[in-house]
């Protein structure tokens, strides 16, 4: 091989290397299974160490705006976890009471969990319905 083939295919192989690292990387960064509280809880110190989503209903009354910090509780009592948003994104218009959210961040040695991407799932109409013992009929 000429000395010029050469510098061509080692520049090409470190290119290739480089970019698998980078997509191996960003799919190892993704790839994250959602907790419930109690599942979080269960983690122990397994929790500070990753990047985590956590789902649970907001606890009403919890929400509480501190200019762009936004603090919430998620779960059911007796198990809540402590949320707090820092995000660069506005939070979904649907975080409400009772709401279903997802929070991705870190566990803190303090027992908040910092999240920086927020999810709320808007309940349904009939969900609620449904949640609070109301018979829906089917219209004919």
């Amino acid at each position: 091989m000429k000395r010029k083939q050469l510098k061509f295919a080692l520049g090409s192989m470190i290119i290739i290397l480089t970019l698998s690292y980078l997509a191996y990387s960003g799919y190892q960064e993704s790839k994250t299974y959602y907790h419930t509280v109690p599942e979080l809880y269960a983690l122990k110190d397994k929790a500070f160490e990753q990047r985590l989503q956590v789902s649970g209903d907001v606890v009403p009354g919890s929400i509480k705006r501190e200019g762009k910090v936004v603090s919430f509780a998620i779960g059911q009592e007796p198990q809540t976890l402590n949320v707090k948003y820092v995000g660069k994104d506005p939070l979904p218009d649907t975080l409400i009471d009772r709401a279903t959210a997802m929070a991705t961040g870190k566990m803190g040695r303090d027992g908040v969990f910092v999240a920086d991407t927020m999810l709320a799932k808007c309940a349904s109409k009939y969900e609620k319905e449904k949640a609070a013992g109301v018979q829906i009929s089917k219209k004919e």
